[in-house]
């Protein structure tokens, strides 16, 4: 009677692991689409800003993230396939998985809060230098596409303010024809704007640019940190579940081994 009614105990945990196990990979899976989104929105939104930064942990941030979270949406689906044959080996395998992409996920959550720390110093020493020296400049395309959306996207005008460009090399070339500063900087952008560098036509903003990429870059990163760090929490509930099936499992077969 004891024993029938420990068998029924056991069969009771495994049935509510099971479910448990079903409705974390459904979460698992979700997590999965949320981290991918996340990391391709970072390189997406505003990912020309990128050629404006001296190292490169910000975009190893966002690709570490779609790749935990491909990972994670096939480590959901075979998740599920463990948890319905109830093979030890595929959870374990499962398992493996998880604590994998745990540690990806940390270490992208770390780059980002370490990159975040050092953010607004890297900023100050690299930022006026690369707009000064870079902008129009040969083979420098890409930096004078993404100085010019910078601009324009958050109303400033040079790294800390319009008096920067007066030292560019831009500005002091024959190119410039005479511009103070770039027609990026003017409220409304018009041929040869630039000329005129009064508050009625250009962006004169406290801080300049530098201030308003810090604030932008700063916000993606807490994003990037809080989404790696609390997935990777979740996995790690996930790992404990999947532990417990695997030991309740292995009990299981122990009992029909003995029985025979």
């Amino acid at each position: 009677m004891g024993s029938m009614y420990k068998d029924e105990q056991d069969d009771w945990k495994t049935v509510c692991l099971k479910y448990l196990l079903f409705v974390f990979n459904f979460l698992f899976w979700m997590g999965g689409g949320v981290v991918m989104a996340v990391g391709i929105w970072t390189l997406i939104d505003k990912g020309e800003y990128l050629s404006l930064l001296a190292s490169s942990t910000f975009a190893v941030s966002a690709y570490i993230l779609i790749l935990a979270g491909a990972l994670v949406m096939v480590t959901g689906f075979l998740g599920c396939c463990a948890v319905i044959r109830e093979q030890r080996s595929l959870l374990s395998t499962y398992f493996s998985c998880l604590l994998l992409i745990f540690l990806i996920e940390l270490v992208a959550g770390v780059l980002a809060y370490v990159y975040y720390q050092r953010l607004s110093e890297e900023l100050k020493q690299h930022l006026s230098k690369t707009m000064t020296e870079n902008y129009d400049q040969l083979g420098k395309e890409g930096i004078t596409r993404a100085v010019d959306r910078l601009q324009q996207d958050f109303k400033c005008c040079g790294s800390n303010n319009s008096s920067d460009w007066k030292h560019s090399v831009y500005v002091q070339s024959p190119e410039a024809q005479g511009r103070v500063v770039p027609d990026s900087c003017c409220k409304t952008i018009t041929p040869e704007c630039g000329r005129r560098d009064h508050p009625s036509n250009i962006y004169k903003v406290e801080g300049g640019c530098i201030t308003k990429l810090e604030h932008f870059l700063a916000d993606h990163l807490l994003i990037i940190g809080a989404v790696g760090i609390g997935v990777a929490c979740l996995q790690l509930a996930g790992a404990v579940l999947t532990a417990c099936f695997i030991y309740l499992l292995y009990k299981e077969e122990e009992e029909d081994f003995s029985d025979v």
